[in-house]
């Protein structure tokens, strides 16, 4: 039996939304529980219905979806929520496929970012993938965003990530890095991390992303595989992987997804 997951579709255009809301009732597992096509409606959904999985546009005639993130998570910090607290995820249904746009809805706490393009298939996994607490992103994306963050690193020469760092992770086990996952890594040119979590400051300023992490974290972004990368950086795909485990652990992501998201928002490729 599939787990049950709420879903709030935020859609202005009636069509569009009337017609997704019916083609993901009939997913095993999914339930509608509420339809907006303003952001204020949508609001009001939101601390209404609590649910797991909100299906945003960007497009909203009042406000955009972008703007109703921040609100509605102000609102619930207003509350008297802390930030760990506030439940529910949000993924971006959208045509902006703007690397602007991207960089803004994450950095407002969007989870997960996919075009209005994509097949129902891609968008139901995105949902469950958005629901497990991981993060979505439409390749294509990906690559513009890349793009993106290559231009603007060109002005900077010391880019430093300011990454929410509020999800618990298993991998840092409340102490410093294993000594296994540092095999291999070029330490001589270090990106530094800013955490805002302090728990996690000691960890990240001792194991900063070296060169070659960053490099990986690129491909990774540009959706190689750990073959692909091995080939590309003339490595071995056992090398990859560890540089792979490394990142995940200094940006206390739990999958590569998450990582690229958490690079994405920072602006953190270079």
């Amino acid at each position: 039996m599939s787990e049950h997951v709420k879903i709030l579709i935020v859609e202005q255009h009636n069509l569009s939304r009337v017609g997704l809301s019916a083609a993901l009732q009939r997913v095993e597992g999914f339930e509608v529980v509420g339809e907006a096509a303003t952001a204020e409606q949508a609001l009001e959904q939101l601390l209404l219905h609590q649910p797991d999985v909100t299906i945003l546009d960007i497009d909203l005639p009042d406000y955009d979806g972008i703007e109703l993130i921040r609100v509605y998570r102000h609102e619930q910090l207003r509350l008297g929520k802390s930030a760990s607290d506030i439940q529910g995820s949000f993924l971006i249904l959208t045509t902006h496929n703007h690397a602007s746009s991207v960089m803004a809805a994450f950095a407002a706490g969007a989870d997960s970012y996919t075009l209005k393009d994509t097949s129902l298939s891609q968008l139901i996994e995105a949902i469950r993938i958005t629901h497990e607490g991981s993060s979505w992103i439409d390749p294509k994306i990906a690559r513009l965003v890349l793009q993106e963050t290559r231009k603007a690193s060109q002005r900077s020469r010391a880019p430093k990530i300011n990454m929410d760092t509020h999800d618990s992770v298993d991998a840092l086990n409340n102490s410093v890095l294993p000594a296994e996952l540092m095999t291999e890594i070029e330490m001589s040119t270090t990106i530094a991390i800013k955490a805002l979590k302090p728990e996690y400051q000691e960890v990240i300023d001792s194991y900063p992303l070296t060169e070659r992490e960053m490099e990986v974290l690129e491909l990774i972004v540009c959706g190689c595989t750990n073959n692909g990368i091995a080939q590309q950086l003339n490595v071995t795909p056992g090398t990859v992987k560890t540089h792979v485990r490394n990142i995940l652990v200094k940006l206390c992501a739990h999958d590569r997804t998450q990582a690229a998201v958490r690079a994405l928002r920072a602006g953190l490729i270079s």
